[in-house]
Order: structure tokens, then sequence, then C-alpha cells
């Protein structure tokens, strides 16, 4: 059976499009390593003190990449969640030889196009998956893009170890929330293998697509806000599971940045300046790049920080820190994205957090 994607291709593709970053042989890259060691470490306990969150893992590894190897570690990922999918397409397109040469190579490039873009992007990433025992030296590691913190730290004349600590904090609170909420890994990756394996080429979708991008249009609305091209050729069972799915990333996403203030509130005077020079870089992506964002689903990512963080004000306006941690009790009391952008909806849907006893829920 052939290969859907050209895994080799990809690597060739994403690595020479990663390019080099100046700052990738700069002696102030000497000090990455340990500092995102030790920060590590610190922003590790900050989180458990601010969330709550303790790790049933063990500590959290640093591992300071550059490009290529964020690349690499990346493809490694994809691979391991991508093959039921990869797999039962590659059966079908393996009965026409010629067809799947031609896959193999497309899908390649543009796997690897896709990867060597946002390596030049990407400054911190917590892998979550654990796959089996014989590689988990390479699982569960918090990445650091090494020459992409240092170019930014030199453009803006970024603090360094405020900075390093601030972005620790984020990618260790995404760690905090995988391996110290029993359930959620499992259900997460549950989800993802749910979607992967309900995608069936075909061509009676791409259609209805087209109508729906043509309904949007004449509305005024952009077809590719709400998640890129797989929204828009997802079946409605699939957009239920994707808005499952972004609901849970969003509230992840924002309570991470939350986290990420308050814990380090006291130590990381510029805290507020990283945050807007970060979200003004999101914001003057030249337009080819912001069209990549939106085919790909990235600039519904980005917006899912924002809707993330106005949730969790919401639900903590009305009952306090106690209230959010409803989300954490089960599978069913996460929000899917329309209770992310109505708050008020997941509050009557799960109740209030009752006081001196378990939670009450109301019609």
């Amino acid at each position: 059976m052939a290969d859907l994607v050209g895994w080799d291709v990809a690597e060739k593709v994403a690595v020479r499009l990663a390019g080099q970053e100046p700052f990738a042989d700069s002696y102030h890259a000497d000090s990455l390593a340990s500092d995102f060691a030790e920060l590590t470490a610190e922003a590790e306990a900050l989180v458990s003190e601010a969330t709550g969150l303790v790790s049933a893992a063990g500590p959290a590894r640093a591992r300071v990449t550059d490009r290529p190897g964020w690349v690499r570690a990346n493809l490694a990922s994809f691979q391991r969640l991508l093959a039921p999918l990869t797999d039962r397409l590659g059966e079908k397109v393996s009965r026409t030889p010629a067809a799947a040469k031609i896959t193999h190579t497309l899908t390649g490039v543009e796997v690897g196009a896709l990867l060597g873009w946002m390596s030049t992007r990407v400054l911190g990433q917590y892998d979550l998956l654990i796959v089996d025992d014989d590689t988990a030296s390479e699982q569960d590691l918090v990445y650091y893009v090494g020459p992409n913190v240092l170019s930014l730290e030199k453009r803006f004349a970024f603090p360094p170890r405020e900075f390093r600590l601030w972005l620790a904090l984020h990618e260790v609170t995404h760690r905090a929330q995988f391996t110290g909420i029993p359930w959620l890994r499992g259900h997460f990756l549950s989800l993802v293998e749910e979607s992967l394996g309900s995608i069936e080429p075909d061509p009676k979708r791409f259609l209805a697509a087209l109508s729906r991008v043509a309904d949007d249009l004449r509305a005024r609305r952009n077809p590719l806000d709400d998640g890129g091209l797989v929204s828009l050729v997802a079946t409605p069972e699939q957009q239920r599971l994707l808005g499952r799915i972004g609901g849970m990333m969003s509230l992840l996403e924002g309570h991470g940045d939350v986290t990420m203030d308050r814990a380090g509130a006291d130590r990381i005077p510029s805290a507020e300046r990283f945050s807007r020079v970060l979200r003004q870089r999101r914001a003057q992506t030249s337009g080819a790049a912001k069209l990549v964002q939106k085919l790909i689903g990235l600039d519904a990512k980005m917006k899912q920080y924002e809707q993330g963080e106005r949730f969790i004000a919401a639900v903590e306006a009305q009952g306090g820190p106690a209230y959010l941690e409803r989300a954490w009790e089960a599978p069913e009391c996460l929000p899917d994205l329309a209770e992310i952008r109505e708050p008020a909806a997941w509050m009557r849907r799960v109740g209030a957090p009752a006081v001196g006893g378990p939670a009450t829920a109301t019609a």
C-alpha cells in the first residue's frame, strides 16, 4: 500500500522553507537551554500554585530546538496522529498506482509547506501526544524554537529572562491541563480520532461547500473564519464535532493566557508589553500569510485566545474561579464553541457550583 503522504518530501520542503534565522548561530543562543530548563521548572511551580493543577507525569522537560528540529518533531507527531486516516485513504489511492505516486508527492509538498511556514512563527509548543513507551523520551516535551525567540527579543528589546519565563508559563499551563486533569488528554485524542475517522472523500461535499461559501459571501461573512477549509467540507455531524473541539481548545487557550498573566504577575513586569507586541505582530501579518492562516484554520485558532479569555471572565464574574472549575469535572461539562461565544448558555447548562457540596444543575 502506498503511503498517502510523502513524509520525506514534506521534511525536505519544510526545512527548505523554514530558512536560516541569523540568530540560530548567535552566541546568545548559548543561554537558551539552561535558561529554559530553569524557567520551565519555575513556571511549573507558579502554574500549580495559581491553578491547583498538579501534573501526574512528573516534572516538565524543556527542549530548545531550531526550526528544522521543530519541523521534524511535528512531522513525527503528525504521522502518528494521522495514521488511521492516511492508512485508510492510502489504501483507496493505491488502487491506481499513477494517482498514488502523484498524491504521495503533492500531499508531501502541502504538509511541508504548511510546517515550513509555521516554523518561522512558533515560539513554544507543548507536545501532548504520547503514543507508545518506545518513543516516550521524544514525547511529552515543552519545545521552544530558539532562533525565533532570540529574534523577537532582539527586535523588540525584550528582557530575555522575563520573556522566556512568560513563554514557559503558557506552555507549562497546557501541560498542566493535559497531565493534571486525568481525563482530558484521552478525551481530546478521542475527539481528534473521531473527526479523522469520519473523513471520506466525497465530491458532493465540495459542491455543498461551494453553496455555503456563496451564501456567506452574500451575507458579507468570510466563509473561512470559523475553521478554514476543513470546516467548509464538513458534514453537519462533523461540524458539531468541530464545535466541541473548538470550544475545548478556546477554553484551554484562554485558560493558558489567563494563567500566564496571573501566575507571572509578580515576576514579569513586562508581561503587558509582551502581550501587546505579539497581538500586533499577528495583526500585521501580510496579505498572503493572512490568507494562508485562514485557509488552514490558524486564523480561527488565534481567535481562540480572545474568545476563551472572554468566556473565563464572564464565568468568573458570576461565580469566581470555582465556577470555571466546573468545566474540569467531566468531558460533558466542557463548553462547545457556541457556548464559548455565549457563556450564559454554558452556565445554564452545567449549573452553578453548590456551596459546600456538589454542583447543582439547572434546567
